[in-house]
């Protein structure tokens, strides 16, 4: 029971409610020293709103309006300082408020990263050449008729608006991914739709000053900006997926409220002509395409492809027309078809259209009918490689062939089944790891899967498989050259003491110290908070690389989050997740898991540094006490110990500089060979792997199907140019 102290005693030993006061105010003045232009310009704001009546009641109506809000009309009477006390006033009680309040988050948020003297010169610089350049447009339009243009050359415009979206769109620029890409397309979104659906003065401001802002924002931001040389292909798949899905979201709520709430925008009254059922069926169909696009199904994706084209090109044909009747006097009967709606939304399915194409590998997921198993020896699914493993066992990797962006191919024909998994990239059929098969019967795996390869006019080749597979494909005709090495620790015995050990009880101690504890868990049955504190951890680590996701060999959250995959926590008493680490399940032959590969290893950049150490070392001991016989910490891609050029042909020894050239290249970006070289902490053993093909001839494609395979996001001529190397 807690017990608490009576009035009384408050009030005679702690502080009054004066002292209170005055502890607050001394705060409240320290934060406005540290933020001079946000405490500026809100007590500007609110000046002018009390002195102006602003707060209270509309300033349109009154008849010295033109003398503090600016337009056209009021520079043409030579009122030429409304540009200057525009920015302190609103139009509206409910503009004035919703503009002090933003000013307020939004400058106290923007100077914090940017510095006074930045925010201060965007503030000033981006209010004030907007409104300039948002009325010599006015003007310039209002001389063709465009009764819109023609509306807004007699409209007033007050506000900081433009201003705040200038510093936003700067700032921007320092906010780390992926909160980067999602705040500038939040605030693209709001920007745009306000362009296109209602027009206002101050709506094409806004669009000015995020035209200009976004691209300089890494140059005005200086040494704060957080901006990479990544372009959009530094996204992770999920990004790639939410965007589209919660463009799709956009959309249908856009369809909504122009037939609740229609306004008059640039184009004319959005009433539009549909009727409830009309919409609803619109909205219904949006929904469905947007949960697809959030699964990475290629079905949506297809028909997100199919519509984007058709409304793309609509509106295309609809641009022009309504051109052709500004020009010609006819925008009479444009009112007529509601093209005032038609045309923002052409605008946004076009957006959606080109973020789809860009980001199509993002969408590889085959839809539910084509997870069947299909005729000929060919089989689609994840669930035929997981059956085979519960029945015939596999490798370290072979639970990666359960990953959705994989192919199969069934071995009907072979007494006790199996499946290979492969991806083709650059028409080069890329296996990963070793046939599911039973050991007799890996010779004739290999050739069913050449022969497949040839049929279908591609290269054929394994890569990362055991040294057992290799030696069974060189019996056959077969190449075989080493680029990996997979790193265990035998669980039998296993303890950390010693000098050798060393870094991994001090790892043990600090997370003591810090209250970390270490969680075994699925990550599927894991609280919603729990699940969205590993993606952010995740999703960090991805936007930042400057290049684009790796896959392959390499899985994610998504991967993590199936039933059969262990994530191992690292928890405070907070409950925040300083770091995780994602364990596959290794089969034996006897259907039990005998072993644990290391998957994902991400921690949050502001926790402890060792507690990736924390997380393996905590690992080994809870899969030992269940009896498992070894962990593998995986074999970094493009990484490897020792020199395997002794032997090799000149063929071989190419294709070795050419992985080992792009294992160099990706070391800044991706950390492979650091990465191995910290697993060494662990005492490990080393295994070899391999890459399995038919002769010298196929390597510069092959070459460039494992970069593909890899990059699947990276230009091809980007990879042409490594092997070229």
């Amino acid at each position: 029971m807690t017990v608490t102290a009576p009035p009384e005693a408050e009030t005679e030993t702690g502080p009054s409610r004066a002292d209170r006061a005055r502890a607050g105010a001394t705060e409240l003045a320290r934060r406005a020293r540290h933020r001079p232009v946000t405490a500026t310009t809100v007590l500007l704001l609110a000046v002018a709103g009390l002195a102006t009546g602003a707060f209270w009641s509309p300033l349109a109506g009154r008849t010295w309006a033109d003398a503090v809000a600016t337009g056209l009309p009021p520079l043409e009477a030579g009122h030429f300082w409304t540009i200057l006390t525009a920015p302190l006033v609103a139009l509206h009680p409910v503009s004035a408020l919703v503009l002090l309040v933003v000013a307020a988050v939004a400058l106290f948020w923007a100077e914090g990263r940017l510095g006074s003297g930045r925010t201060a010169a965007v503030l000033v610089t981006g209010q004030i050449g907007a409104v300039l350049v948002t009325l010599a447009l006015v003007a310039v339009l209002a001389t063709t008729g465009w009764l819109w243009a023609v509306d807004l050359s007699t409209s007033l415009t007050a506000g900081l608006s433009a201003g705040l979206v200038a510093v936003v769109a700067v700032a921007s620029a320092t906010v780390p991914a992926p909160w980067r890409l999602r705040l500038r397309l939040a605030l693209a979104l709001l920007v745009f739709v306000g362009l296109l659906f209602l027009g206002h003065l101050a709506d094409v401001g806004h669009f000015l000053a995020l035209v200009v802002g976004l691209p300089l924002g890494s140059r005005l931001a200086g040494s704060a900006s957080a901006d990479s040389s990544a372009s959009v292909g530094g996204h992770g798949r999920r990004e790639w997926r939410q965007v589209a899905a919660v463009g799709l979201l956009a959309i249908a709520a856009i369809r909504v409220l122009t037939l609740v709430v229609p306004v008059v925008g640039p184009l004319g009254d959005t009433a539009s002509d549909s009727t409830v059922t009309e919409t609803v069926v619109s909205v219904v169909i949006s929904l469905l395409l947007a949960e697809g696009l959030r699964r990475g199904r290629r079905i949506a994706w297809i028909a997100g492809l199919v519509l984007g084209v058709l409304y793309t090109l609509l509106g295309l044909v609809v641009a022009a027309a309504v051109v052709f009747a500004q020009v010609t006097d006819q925008r009479d009967q444009l009112e007529l078809v509601g093209l005032a709606v038609f045309v923002p939304n052409a605008v946004l399915w076009a957006a959606l259209l080109v973020w789809l194409v860009v980001g199509r590998a993002a969408f590889a997921v085959p839809s539910r009918r084509r997870l069947r198993r299909r005729p000929g020896g060919s089989a689609s699914g994840p669930e035929v490689a997981r059956e085979a493993l519960h029945r015939l066992g596999g490798s370290n990797l072979s639970w990666m062939t359960t990953w959705p962006e994989n192919r199969y191919l069934a071995h009907e024909d072979l007494p006790e089944g199996g499946v290979t998994a492969y991806r083709v990239h650059a028409g080069v059929a890329v296996a990963l790891g070793d046939p599911i098969v039973a050991p007799a019967e890996r010779a004739t795996a290999l050739e069913e899967f050449r022969a497949t390869a040839e049929r279908s006019g591609w290269v054929p080749c394994l890569f990362s498989t055991t040294e057992a597979l290799a030696d069974h494909a060189r019996a056959t005709g077969w190449r075989a050259l080493q680029v990996a090495e997979d790193t265990l620790v035998d669980l039998d015995g296993l303890e950390f003491k010693g000098k050798a050990w060393q870094n991994v009880r001090s790892s043990f101690n600090r997370a003591g110290k810090a209250g970390i504890e270490h969680r075994m868990v699925m990550l599927s049955a894991e609280p919603r908070a729990i699940v969205a504190q590993v993606r952010a951890i995740s999703e960090e680590w991805v936007g930042d690389k400057g290049l684009p996701e790796m896959g392959f060999t390499l899985g994610g959250v998504e991967e993590a989050l199936d039933p059969e995959v262990r994530t191992g926590l690292a928890v405070d008493a907070e409950g925040t997740v300083h770091g995780v680490t994602s364990w596959l399940p290794v089969y034996g032959p006897d259907g039990a898991v005998v072993g644990w590969t290391l998957d994902v290893m991400r921690r949050r950049q502001d926790g402890f540094r060792a507690v990736v150490e924390f997380l393996i070392a905590q690992a080994c001991l809870t899969f030992q006490a269940e009896g498992a016989r070894f962990i593998s910490l995986s074999g970094a891609p493009l990484a490897r110990a020792g020199d395997e050029e002794d032997g090799a042909g000149d063929g071989e020894l190419v294709l070795d500089r050419v992985l080992d050239r792009m294992g160099e290249l990706l070391e800044p970006y991706y950390g492979f060979r650091s990465l191995h070289a910290f697993k060494a902490k662990f005492q490990p053993r080393y295994e070899p792997m391999f890459l399995v093909y038919r002769d010298e001839a196929d390597l510069p494609r092959v070459g460039l199907g494992i970069g593909r395979a890899y990059l699947p996001h990276a230009r091809v001529r980007d990879l042409v140019a490594l092997v070229r190397s």
